[in-house]
């Protein structure tokens, strides 16, 4: 087994104690902790580069080298075709609210729009919200038993009337991975427009936009080990058309269309650097000179043979817990390494906090995937507890959560 525990050298948070126990981060799926090349980069930005766009003096031009830069990092990161089909904003529910509108100015009353119960609610709301102009939104339901998204039912809903559908890559909730190819392919036979939430993928698997041949695909660098900064990708014939809500002196081209306001340039320094860690992991596997995206490719193919061994533990020490239920998949299913589970007669917030008061870091509630939630009936509960792997958790942390875990449900 590969052992990527030596890049927790690289993550200053890791030093963090909760009392006499070192702070255990089982929290990445909310968002992943920074190495010191991501901090570095940011700092050095703000200290030495810091300076508005398009002016004629030093600092500026490194500014707008920064955002060429940063657009060419996060294309390698998604494959695209053009550093061009790359726009960046506050976050990607931000940016998919924008993008539902734009989107919606193209549509007819009656004309339908398809998403699913398993979404993270930056997937949902902004196409429930365009209920009001008269746009039909359909949800597509799940299967309780393992998580999984109905794909006949998409196969039935999926018409000439259906204008867009909005899926997630992989559940921020129970970690499931759609097959995002076959609704992709589902939508194209119909002429929909596809938009893929990319957000938890993003840190565990290798995305290739060009192969997908989606339309829109949105993420989050700050659950890749970056900064808060929202990445959308735009297929260009896709981004040519968006008719987008602009100031007038911005430019009318993808990507600049579709970036309102000043940009968080230090955050883009930042979005580099997550991408060069990632890429950093590959080098694990490779011998030689490789391109950033044959090292990026890599980078993914180590992080899932560290954290799949470690998530088998975690899983199957959860199932062996009196009193524990899991949710989702198999651990060797097609799922992330995210594990979201209950304690029988534990509100979900009691466990959470337990854990943290011995310096395990897990989320707990609906983590905004609220449809799910209602669909499994855990509202009451207070959700799931979940737990995330990440490339500098280890073994003996695993095995501190199992420990902790097995306490509480025994009182």
């Amino acid at each position: 087994m590969i052992d990527l525990s030596k890049c927790r050298s690289e993550f200053p948070a890791l030093k963090v104690k909760v009392g006499q126990y070192a702070a255990a981060y089982f929290d990445g799926a909310g968002g992943t902790q920074f190495p010191q090349r991501v901090i570095d980069a940011m700092v050095s930005y703000i200290c030495q580069g810091n300076a508005n766009i398009h002016g004629h003096y030093l600092t500026s031009q490194l500014t707008d080298q920064l955002i060429l830069d940063a657009r060419e990092a996060a294309a390698v990161l998604l494959n695209a075709s053009s550093p061009d089909e790359i726009a960046f904003g506050a976050n990607m529910t931000t940016m998919n609210f924008a993008l539902s509108r734009a989107l919606a100015r193209d549509l007819q009353p009656g004309d339908e729009i398809i998403t699913t119960d398993l979404e993270h609610e930056a997937n949902r709301s902004p196409w429930l919200e365009l209920r009001e102009q008269g746009f039909v939104v359909k949800s597509a339901p799940i299967n309780k038993e393992d998580c999984t998204l109905d794909y006949g039912w998409l196969e039935r809903e999926i018409n000439s009337k259906t204008k867009i559908v909005a899926v997630g890559y992989a559940s921020n909730a129970v970690g499931t991975i759609n097959d995002v190819e076959r609704v992709v392919q589902l939508a194209k036979e119909v002429g929909a427009v596809t938009v893929i939430d990319a957000v938890h993928y993003a840190a565990h698997g290798v995305i290739d936009v060009q192969a997908l041949d989606c339309d829109f695909l949105l993420c989050s660098a700050y659950k890749f080990f970056g900064p808060h900064v929202g990445i959308l990708y735009g297929k260009r014939s896709a981004f040519e058309r968006l008719r987008t809500y602009k100031v007038r002196p911005q430019s009318p081209e993808p990507p600049c269309k579709f970036e309102t306001g000043t940009g968080n340039f230090e955050g883009l320094a930042g979005v580099i650097g997550a991408v060069d860690f990632i890429a950093s992991l590959g080098d694990e596997l490779l011998t030689g000179e490789h391109s950033l995206r044959e090292r990026i490719v890599a980078g993914y193919e180590a992080i899932e043979q560290y954290e799949r061994p470690l998530f088998k533990v975690l899983v199957e020490g959860l199932e062996a817990i009196p009193g524990v239920t899991l949710y989702g998949l198999p651990w060797d299913g097609r799922r992330t390494a995210t594990v979201a589970f209950t304690v029988a007669g534990v509100h979900a917030s009691e466990v959470a906090r337990r854990l943290g008061e011995v310096g395990i870091f897990v989320m707990c509630g609906d983590f905004y995937a609220t449809r799910l939630i209602e669909v499994l009936d855990l509202v009451r509960e207070g959700g799931v507890i979940r737990a995330g792997l990440a490339p500098y958790n280890t073994l003996e942390e695993v095995e501190r959560l199992l420990a902790a875990v097995r306490e509480i449900a025994a009182q």
